[in-house]
């Protein structure tokens, strides 16, 4: 259904609010008009583009809040953390991450993220991957963004383990989780 310009910029100024990530892309799809369209859209209403957002939401101090490495150190940007809780990456599938006869993202670059989101969870100075139970649900192309999404579970202050359940989404597709058996020198947990 076309829209006139004026009702198509709200709309796209809600679902941007709705979700941040959406690309320029699936925006042009959404409201059946031209990529060029949309980033006018943007431009006209101070938008910025999809890399400005996740940069954005991420310069919250990450890099005070993440104890367990470098916040360079992650695969992926992480774009919502609660130590011990929860917490959020997106990893854009480039060139570099796929293998160059099919394009398909490589697995270990998949695991990287979930594995690095799950140590970054955890509120300590050390936190090591025990174990690790994964599955790879479909492929992950080049241009795909995968968002991994990482819940602490469960603890065992006693044996200083952490279990961390990760789920990674291309869109609205699972296509990895894994559960992380973590090993944290803090034996205070939650």
């Amino acid at each position: 259904m076309r829209r006139n310009k004026k009702e198509r910029q709200k709309l796209l100024q809600d679902t941007i609010v709705e979700t941040p990530f959406i690309t320029d892309e699936e925006l042009a799809e959404k409201f059946s008009v031209s990529i060029q369209t949309i980033r006018l859209d943007r431009l006209e209403l101070s938008i910025p583009e999809l890399r400005e957002r996740i940069k954005h939401v991420a310069e919250r101090k990450l890099d005070d809040e993440v104890k367990s490495l470098h916040i360079e150190e992650v695969i992926g940007e992480i774009i919502d953390l609660q130590l011990d809780q929860s917490a959020i990456s997106i990893l854009e599938i480039n060139k570099e991450h796929v293998f160059s006869r099919n394009q398909i993202a490589r697995g270990h670059h998949i695991f990287a993220q979930a594995n690095s989101l799950a140590v970054a969870v955890i509120d300590d100075e050390l936190a090591l991957t025990a174990k690790a139970n994964i599955r790879f649900t479909r492929q992950v192309k080049e241009s795909e963004r995968v968002i991994a999404k990482a819940k602490v579970v469960s603890g065992d202050s006693e044996k200083g383990r952490t279990i961390v359940e990760v789920s990674s989404y291309v869109g609205n597709e699972l296509v990895f989780s894994g559960q992380f058996e973590m090993y944290r020198s803090n034996t205070t947990q939650r």
